[in-house]
């Protein structure tokens, strides 16, 4: 699974600002700057800027100009899966050559590879929407994750 530099930086300023925020939303009375969250995060702030804006739109955090401004996680970070920011940065989990595998059209020997494809983003799909940026921020992943990070096989 390949992830982007903009998903990395998206899911580790989400959890920079759950980290802050212990377990708030809306009603967090000091919202976190981009340049804090880029000097915490060691991510280039005017990537960062452009990041924040698609989960503005995207409905993960909340904006504030002024100067006491800043970013927020819309709802509590408990709420939010890896997967939905995934979503809002880069679009759907596992295409193939841009198309969704269900819309793939294999033939003879290779048929297979489509339910293969299928089973792919079904597996990325349970990791991913299982684990949520309150699992990251507070370093407390799901058993799942923990059995399938400590077998030798997944770092190969």
């Amino acid at each position: 699974m390949r992830l982007s530099a903009r998903v990395d930086y998206a899911l580790r300023a989400a959890a920079e600002l759950a980290s802050v925020a212990d377990g708030r939303a809306a009603e967090r009375s000091r919202p976190v700057t981009a340049e804090q969250i880029a000097r915490a995060q060691e991510i280039p702030p005017k990537f960062l800027e452009s990041i924040l804006l698609q989960l503005r739109r995207g409905g993960i955090v909340h904006a504030q100009r002024g100067p006491e401004g800043g970013y927020w996680l819309a709802r509590p970070a408990a709420e939010i899966s890896l997967a939905e920011v995934i979503r809002v940065i880069d679009g759907p989990l596992a295409h193939v050559r841009g198309q969704r595998p269900e819309q793939l059209g294999y033939h003879g020997a290779a048929r297979a590879l489509q339910d293969v494809w299928i089973a792919l983003r079904a597996s990325e799909r349970e990791i991913l929407d299982l684990v949520t940026i309150a699992d990251v921020a507070n370093g407390t992943l799901p058993g799942r994750v923990n059995e399938l990070a400590a077998d030798p096989r997944a770092w190969s």
